[in-house]
């Protein structure tokens, strides 16, 4: 035996299904299955510069009266086109819209005017989500009472989150717009990829350790618990590479879903992991790219 060989690692006590605190933390953080971070990460910066080289610059818009709240509008030529939204993930505590710019190309060159999202992270609102939903319903609110002013059409507006974003996209799902003085159907679909439905592990895990969670936050902000809000079809993405956390999530969300009646649809990306699959929206035939196009009845 040799001495100066690490120990096995010995488990501790079952803190979730059948997973002690560090295997809990490490399927929480993308890093530990996803090694490849920081290179996916250069790919979208070049990318991103090479897309914007190509496209005019976006039509920058405020949704409400701080300078984070405001949409990054990609305009199509199309006139009354649909209207794709993006939500960017980060882990809730990072990102911002104009790290996506490179995802507008295919739907502006396919008649589909592409929206992407500035909101606060959790770090800058003082460890809540509920600001950061809060400010996605109002940049939606906004988009739809305002898409004829850019062209857009707001009988098709569309929505797309990926990772902390899915986890937004699908709390869009079960927003009650009439009490925003909104029709109840103004999302016509949404896409949640990678993300999370129900937030029980999620606070069990490392994250509790700069997201504020309370009782109501994990219950309000849980998807999966309020199927009875959903009226749009959803579809659900995730890897095949990703934490056994996020395809359990994608698994369980899709079956609730199914199981109270509601229309969805689940796609598994063979051989990708979290951060690479965000990369598929770029094509209207990659995992999320062609999801989302059949989702607006344009596959």
């Amino acid at each position: 035996m040799n001495p100066t060989a690490p120990r096995p690692r010995v488990k501790g006590p079952l803190v979730w299904l059948d997973m002690d605190q560090q295997e809990l933390d490490d399927a929480y953080d993308q890093q530990v299955y996803a090694p490849n971070r920081d290179l996916v990460r250069a790919r979208r910066v070049a990318n991103n510069k090479i897309a914007r080289a190509r496209m005019a610059a976006p039509d920058r818009r405020a949704y409400g009266p701080t300078e984070i709240e405001q949409v990054d509008i990609y305009r199509t030529r199309t006139p009354n086109a649909p209207i794709m939204m993006y939500i960017h993930g980060g882990a809730w505590k990072g990102g911002r819209s104009e790290q996506v710019a490179y995802m507008a190309e295919p739907f502006i060159h396919n008649g589909v005017h592409f929206i992407a999202i500035d909101f606060n992270n959790c770090l800058e609102v003082g460890g809540s989500l509920f600001p950061m939903i809060d400010q996605v319903r109002r940049a939606i609110a906004w988009v739809y009472q305002n898409a004829q002013s850019f062209g857009g059409d707001p009988q098709r507006l569309y929505v797309t989150g990926h990772s902390s974003g899915g986890h937004l996209a699908g709390c869009v799902a079960i927003t009650e717009w009439e009490k925003m003085g909104l029709p109840r159907d103004i999302v016509k679909g949404i896409l949640c990829a990678s993300g999370m439905y129900d937030l029980k592990a999620p606070r069990l895990s490392k994250r509790s350790k700069y997201v504020a969670f309370t009782d109501e936050m994990e219950h309000e902000l849980s998807p999966q618990r309020h199927l009875d809000r959903i009226n749009a079809p959803i579809t659900i993405t995730y890897g095949s590479l990703e934490t056994p956390e996020f395809q359990r999530q994608g698994r369980d969300f899709h079956a609730a879903l199914v199981k109270a009646g509601k229309p969805a649809k689940l796609y598994v990306g063979e051989a990708y992991n979290h951060f690479e699959t965000q990369e598929t929206m770029h094509s209207p035939w990659g995992l999320m790219g062609h999801a989302a196009f059949e989702l607006m009845g344009m596959g």
